[in-house]
Formats: C-alpha cells, sequence, structure tokens
C-alpha cells in the first residue's frame, strides 16, 4: 500500500511540474505580443492550468495523509505486537520479575543420635514447589533457577538437578504472591514445615515486599510436540 502510494505522489508531481512548466511557457509568449484570438484562448488555457494545479495539489496533500496514516496504523501495530510479545515471555518466564512474595531456606540438619543424616531429596523440593503453586505463587526459583512447567527436578547422588544444573544446600527457594497466604500454606500446623522438620530438614519461611525471581536462561526446544494443524 505504502509503495503505490509513493507511485502516486511521483506521478502527480510530475504531471503538476509539467504544467507549471507549460503555464511559464504561455506567459513568457503572452509577454512577446500575439494577436487577440489567440491571447483569449491562451487566457482561458492558462486559467484551466491554475485549476488542474490546484487540483494537483489538493491530491498531493490528500496522497500524503494517506501516507502518515499509513506510517501511524502500521507504527501501533508494531508497539500491540510488542506488547503481546512481552505479555508471552512474562507468563512463559522468560522474563526477570519481582514483587512481595516469600523466601524460603531449606537446609539439612544432623538428626538426632542413634538414627542416620538425612538429605533433602528432589522430592521434598517437588512438595514445596506444588505447595506455593497451589496457593497461588506466580513465578518460583531454587537457587537461581527459574521453575517451569517442563522444568526437572531430579536427584543426582547427594544432589538436586533442576533445569540441567547441579544444586546443593542449602537449597532458597523465592517465591512471589501473596506473602501471607504463602507463608501460611507452608506452616499450617500439620503441614509442609512440620513433615520437613520431622524428617530432618530446617526450613526458614521469611515474607517479604520485594521478591526478585530471575528468567529462565536454559534452551527451550520441543523435539516431538508440534503445532496442531487447524482444518
Amino acid at each position: 500500500m505504502k509503495k503505490s502510494i509513493y507511485i502516486s505522489i511521483a506521478i502527480v508531481s510530475l504531471i503538476l511540474g509539467l504544467l507549471i512548466s507549460f503555464q511559464v511557457r504561455t506567459n513568457s509568449s503572452i509577454a512577446g505580443g500575439i494577436p487577440t484570438e489567440r491571447y483569449q484562448e491562451l487566457t482561458i488555457e492558462k486559467k484551466q492550468v491554475e485549476t488542474d494545479i490546484n487540483h494537483l495539489e489538493e491530491e498531493i496533500g490528500d496522497l500524503t495523509a494517506k501516507i502518515e496514516e499509513a506510517r501511524k496504523g502500521r507504527t501501533e501495530a508494531a508497539d500491540v505486537l510488542e506488547s503481546e510479545l512481552d505479555k508471552i515471555k512474562l507468563y512463559a518466564g522468560l522474563t526477570p520479575v519481582a514483587g512481595p512474595g516469600v523466601e524460603i531456606v531449606m537446609d539439612n540438619t544432623p538428626a538426632p543420635a542413634g538414627a542416620g543424616f538425612y538429605n533433602i531429596r528432589d522430592d521434598d523440593l517437588l512438595k514445596v514447589i506444588n505447595d506455593l503453586r497451589g496457593a497461588g505463587a506466580e513465578a518460583i526459583s531454587i537457587n537461581g533457577q527459574r521453575i517451569l512447567a517442563t522444568s526437572e527436578v531430579r536427584q543426582a547422588g547427594n544432589h538436586i538437578n533442576v533445569n540441567l544444573t547441579r544444586l546443593s544446600p542449602p537449597y532458597r527457594i523465592t517465591a512471589i504472591g501473596n506473602p501471607g497466604t504463602l507463608k501460611s500454606s507452608l506452616e499450617i500446623k500439620g503441614g509442609l514445615v512440620e513433615y520437613l522438620a520431622a524428617n530432618g530438614t530446617k526450613v526458614q519461611v521469611q515474607q517479604s515486599d520485594n521478591v526478585q525471581v530471575p528468567a529462565y536462561s536454559g534452551p527451550l526446544r520441543f523435539d516431538y510436540a508440534k503445532h496442531v494443524q487447524r482444518g
């Protein structure tokens, strides 16, 4: 559309230039002296040329306005697309976020005499993640690793792999959401904090007005999942 408008303006400008040139030559001829009848003809032609010039100038103005409108429309469309992209990246966990929430520190503690030493396991972290999500957490990270729907939390010896990154205790979990709701969900009587403490895990939960959760920085691949073709 933009190209066709520019071509139209170029054609109109060319015609306008030719008409102005013709008008100048007409005025020059009159100045040299011509018969009365021819003079009257040229006067009529001159008025017609002036009318045509006015029409062409109006058309140029109209085409220029259309170009500006088209340019403005493209800018607005680009802004909308950029806003939608930012929203998608936010939902996908590809953007660092901050807000109120909780900070949780989980660490191993020596077991009572006669009992074996208990290591925090992947199941323990998964229970905390699920509890936080159930309480409305909007973003979660463990030791700086953003938790997505595709994130793996898997035991690897005495360590736990998260997003293919090997993590060791203490495990610092940050979650953004309603601080009171998140904390209460974990510390409710008979809840997760009591369960972990009974197994020899030290758990501290602190509310905060400004929790920072980093963006996911690992690879994003779908080797088998494909778009469904709409028929």
